[in-house]
């Protein structure tokens, strides 16, 4: 397996572990508000349901994140190389490498960090559409492309 796929199933996993995370979430929040009776004290109540109800309501904003993440990793190709850096390329700098998918931070595969980042981060922003020797400038340093696989 190339480190590139190896760095996509790190995406597929990140994805995958943050949905079952928020759905889990989701299922308790559910729970207890089903479970919330009326007590004598109304407005303590109230104010339990409509707090869990914020909770509920963030949840489904961050599975609609979650879907996009999925949207962005089913258009990419790892067996794909181009030229020209675009959403799926491997950057390979003088300053470090960087994966253009969705942003999870930094992974290590076989000894080497990787910095995996989305295309509509501003490095990435900076970095798609430039070629080999192309530099970027990134928080006042000059970053040059080696190598785009």
């Amino acid at each position: 397996m190339s480190v590139k796929e190896q760095l996509f199933k790190e995406c597929q996993l990140y994805v995958e572990k943050r949905e079952q995370t928020i759905r889990e979430i989701m299922s308790s929040n559910k729970k207890a508000l089903l479970s919330e009776t009326k007590s004598s004290a109304g407005d303590k109540h109230e104010t339990g349901r409509a707090m869990l109800q914020l909770e509920m309501e963030k949840a489904s904003q961050q599975i609609a994140v979650v879907q996009q993440m999925k949207e962005v990793l089913h258009r990419i190709k790892t067996s794909e190389t181009s030229d020209v850096v675009r959403l799926g390329s491997l950057v390979h700098t003088d300053k470090g490498t960087y994966y253009l998918t969705i942003s999870i931070g930094t992974v290590s595969v076989e000894n080497e960090t990787y910095f995996i980042i989305s295309s509509s981060s501003p490095i990435g922003k900076l970095l798609l559409g430039k070629e080999v020797n192309d530099v970027i400038q990134f928080n006042g340093k000059q970053i040059k492309i080696t190598q785009i696989a």
